[in-house]
């Protein structure tokens, strides 16, 4: 994914209410605009930090929006509006395996207990595949992304709707979209979330895959680089 128009470079003032920033321009400009992420953000939001913006001329109330961050070295991508676009990139890359071979992609199908499937894919011969993505920038050991990075009682109800998916005989994915190149290895992240980690090892006992896709992120694109390591030590620790 190309960031058409180029992105506009900032620091970072603050981030605040969840859905707002300030930030200063290059020519000095303090300016307001809105935050694709209603997450933590844990470890992505210090003062002074040199970040990314998209401009949007029209109507919107806010200029500005925050796109990638500069943190521990590396570039990572914040917008949360933008995994489900990059999951199908990787899945047509071929970094997911035989998905490439689904001809068909549907995003947001209403599906399971009033929720909505990121991707459906289907195809003659073959049972339809749910694929749920989730976005990934939470980094606190050099090297391992982690998820989630807050408590994320939606998220583990995806999980149960996921298990519900594989028990009736589809295929049911778990793909945790990492947003950042600095990360070969991936794990549920236990002490901040068990619930969601008790959710992960009842779906993945019900049938449910998983896989973790980092992106290769710099002020130019986001691009699904690699399918790396699941650390699977969370389901021997319950």
């Amino acid at each position: 994914m190309i960031f058409d128009p180029p992105l506009v470079p900032a620091t970072l003032i603050q981030r605040y209410k969840r859905f707002l920033f300030d930030a200063t321009l290059a020519d000095g400009t303090t300016i307001t605009g809105s935050c694709p992420n209603t997450g933590s953000m844990r470890g992505l939001t210090a003062p002074g930090s040199r970040i990314w913006l998209s401009e949007h001329d029209g109507v919107r109330k806010y200029r500005h929006r925050f796109e990638l961050v500069e943190a521990d070295g590396t570039i990572v991508g914040i917008n949360t509006a933008l995994p489900n676009r990059l999951a199908e990139e990787a899945i047509r890359a071929g970094l997911l395996g035989d998905l490439a071979e689904y001809p068909v992609v549907e995003r947001e199908r209403k599906y399971g207990r009033n929720s909505r499937i990121d991707l459906l894919l289907s195809g003659p011969g073959r049972p339809s595949a749910y694929v749920e993505v989730k976005n990934v920038h939470f980094c606190r050991d050099p090297g391992l992304a982690e998820f989630p990075d807050t408590a994320t009682a939606r998220g583990a109800k995806h999980l149960e709707e996921l298990g519900d998916m594989a028990e009736s005989g589809h295929r049911a994915i778990m793909l945790y979209l990492v947003q950042r190149a600095d990360c070969d290895r991936f794990s549920i992240c236990l002490d901040l979330d068990p619930v969601y980690a008790a959710a992960y090892v009842r779906a993945r006992a019900r049938g449910v895959e998983a896989y973790a896709v980092a992106c290769a992120v710099s002020p130019f694109e986001i691009r699904p680089a690699a399918l790396i390591g699941m650390d699977e030590a969370v389901i021997a620790a319950l």
